[in-house]
């Protein structure tokens, strides 16, 4: 019988998009195309569709803590990445796995608001996320709006980007992933990755006509699935632009709906 092959796992701590198109649905597919293992903790129950969100129902920060002990008995993850994490307390609950031992690289994806506009993180929340996740994060991999929270400035130019990422790797001790899909008056989409060392300007095309759920969560989890398999940061933040850049080029329709295609390499092979 020949020899199983042994799979890395990336652990994604976040909440369930009912419509399948972000969230832990997105996150374990995007493991999956990368030949990681999925392991997950699900943060808060959505009731949601490409178009809104119609519902949150948030998990106690219990149950929280026991998916993430449980993931980590018998499944430790070699890179972890958070997403929804909605409150304070389960914000608090993450934060503990990560000052044990030696933890694994963690991708912190601030999700703030929902494309549709519905409030993701509470706001009374936000102040403990800078606190206590963000110091212990690898990686911070805010959009535009989440950036500008965060750094408390209007950013309306790729230098605005630049000087965005310097502050928060600046104040948190992280690399920071400032990404400037929503910028106007661009031709393409630019992020800005810094690491305190190196500075990288990441661009593509943009692809008109495609809804952008899910994007960021695709995003970071495609830079955690190339962190579980041994891939130093920046070279898992160039694979993953050019991942996300391909999934929407060859996004799918779902009931008339756009949604990201997870699964390009394998249909290009």
């Amino acid at each position: 019988m020949a020899k199983r092959r042994s799979l890395p796992i990336a652990l994604t701590i976040a909440g369930s998009d009912s419509g399948g198109g972000a969230g832990v649905q997105a996150d374990l597919k995007t493991f999956a195309s990368l030949g990681v293992h999925g392991a997950s903790a699900i943060t808060c129950i959505t009731a949601q569709n490409p178009e809104r969100v119609l519902g949150i129902q948030a998990c106690r920060a219990g149950i929280v803590h026991q998916q993430i002990e449980a993931v980590f008995a018998e499944l430790p993850p070699a890179a972890v990445k958070t997403g929804m994490l909605y409150s304070g307390e389960i914000i608090r609950v993450a934060a503990l796995f990560f000052k044990r031992g030696d933890p694994p690289p963690l991708v912190v994806d601030p999700v703030m608001v929902s494309t549709s506009g519905a409030r993701l993180l509470k706001r009374s929340a936000i102040r403990r996320l800078e606190a206590e996740l963000l110091p212990l994060a690898t990686l911070v991999t805010p959009n535009l709006d989440e950036a500008e929270i965060l750094v408390g400035a209007k950013l309306s130019s790729v230098e605005d980007l630049r000087s965005a990422a310097r502050e928060l790797q600046k104040r948190f001790g992280c690399a920071a992933l400032v990404k400037g899909g929503h910028l106007r008056g661009l031709e393409e989409a630019v992020d800005i990755f810094y690491d305190g060392r190196e500075e990288l300007l990441l661009s593509a095309p943009f692809i008109r006509g495609v809804s952008t759920h899910g994007t960021g969560c695709t995003y970071s989890a495609a830079i955690t699935g190339s962190l579980a398999l041994g891939r130093p940061l920046a070279q898992a933040v160039r694979l993953a632009k050019d991942y996300i850049t391909q999934a929407i080029a060859g996004s799918r329709l779902a009931a008339g709906h756009s949604v990201l295609n997870s699964f390009w390499a394998a249909e290009a092979s």
